[in-house]
């Protein structure tokens, strides 16, 4: 995967030695890709790389290139190239929503190899949704024909704020009942039960930092400063900072749709108060003005499907929202100075972000915006299954746990 920060790069410039995780990072980031490589950029001897190398292989991680040997730039004999090897294990993520839930079967580098969407109501409670969730995996891995056994980690993505410390939800608005689960063990033990296979970690992050995480490494890696923001039963931002999330002190960072605007002050919000931005410009305060006026629409997915069939009402009320929004964006965009600002979610059409611009470009200063680009989603609905999965696969092949691993494989 692309825009993945060189983690490797700083550790041997401090002077350390190179560890496994280390050449393993070197190699699938492609900075070093041959023996010879790897000596040349981590000072170790011929003897040292081959030996940390040798663990990789008995692994399964690494592997020889298809490409076969290439020419060394010194001359004498071509040198095999080397690769991560993306087939030795399968990843499981899941993207909840407020009404349904989207899972799937990945591969190491992000491809999605069998998937499921389905209904799914975040109020019934972890208990419910998680258990669910562990049916909808077992039956995805038999459709992409893979072992329980063959599943390295699970990626959650929730419409909440997270510690990522602890994988536990943090006082979510939209989320009655999940306050503080453990969210981390009751997926594995859903998915040990059902499957008869080890318990595999399970990461938790909130939704808008996945799909920010994914839309950035995908389509911007080259981007230092990345926001992402998403509208649809809620409004929630992402931000991707030197290609890392950044999620404050305790997860609650990006919770804008509970910043307050003036026109919202008689306007109760989700969270108990009175005046958050969610609460008169997310799809689901769309959707209960609509409801107002005799449009069936209850959520903010209503919506996207009242946008997509040009309904003229939903239309005006979405470039309404998108001006409040982009109200409040003209600030976030003075204080982080992004390079691509990304609109997501339910809302993210032509009469949203045409409300957004208006008020971005009128109250940000001309500064701020002068190398920023505006867009909408590249992966769209996929977007947190892909952010799910990469933060496994990140955590999982990090420098720092490579070498516990390979402990506890006996490597």
């Amino acid at each position: 995967m692309t825009g993945r920060p060189s983690r490797t790069g700083k550790a041997i410039r401090a002077g350390g030695q190179a560890s496994a995780g280390d050449l393993l990072e070197l190699v699938r980031s492609g900075r070093a890709t041959t023996r010879g490589a790897l000596q040349r950029v981590t000072g170790l001897s011929r003897a040292t790389v081959g030996q940390r190398l040798d663990r990789l292989f008995r692994a399964g991680w690494l592997r020889e290139g298809a490409g076969g040997p290439v020419e060394s730039p010194l001359g004498g004999r071509p040198s095999i190239t080397l690769e991560f090897d993306d087939e030795h294990a399968v990843v499981l993520a899941a993207d909840l929503d407020t009404r349904h839930a989207r899972a799937a079967v990945l591969t190491l580098t992000g491809e999605i190899l069998a998937e499921h969407t389905g209904t799914l109501v975040i109020e019934d409670g972890p208990d419910t949704v998680l258990g669910e969730l562990g049916h909808w995996f077992a039956a995805l891995l038999e459709k992409a024909g893979h072992r329980p056994q063959e599943v390295c980690g699970i990626g959650l993505a929730v419409p909440g704020p997270v510690d990522s410390d602890t994988g536990r939800v943090v006082q979510p608005p939209i989320m009655p009942g999940w306050d503080g689960h453990d969210l981390r063990g009751r997926l594995a033990r859903s998915f040990t039960d059902l499957t008869g296979a080890r318990t595999p970690p399970v990461l938790v992050d909130n939704d808008a930092n996945l799909m920010a995480y994914a839309e950035q490494r995908t389509g911007y890696p080259d981007c230092s400063a990345f926001v992402l923001v998403k509208v649809s039963t809620g409004i929630g931002a992402g931000v991707v900072v030197d290609g890392s999330i950044y999620r404050g002190i305790d997860g609650g960072a990006g919770d804008i749709g509970h910043i307050r605007v003036p026109e919202g002050a008689q306007a109760l919000c989700r969270c108990g108060s009175y005046g958050c931005l969610a609460a008169v410009a997310s799809g689901g305060a769309v959707a209960r003005r609509l409801a107002a006026t005799g449009v069936r629409a209850a959520s903010g997915s209503d919506v996207r499907d009242l946008l997509a069939a040009g309904h003229p009402e939903a239309a005006a009320l979405a470039r309404e929202a998108g001006r409040r929004v982009g109200d409040v964006l003209a600030t976030v965009v003075t204080l982080l100075n992004p390079g691509v600002l990304m609109i997501a979610g339910d809302l993210a059409g032509t009469p949203f972000l045409t409300g957004v611009r208006e008020l971005l470009y009128q109250r940000a200063l001309p500064r701020s915006t002068a190398h920023l680009d505006v867009v909408t989603s590249r992966l769209g609905e996929r977007a947190g299954l892909v952010g799910a999965g990469a933060l496994v696969v990140e955590h999982l092949y990090a420098p720092e746990r490579v070498e516990e691993r390979l402990l506890a494989l006996g490597v």
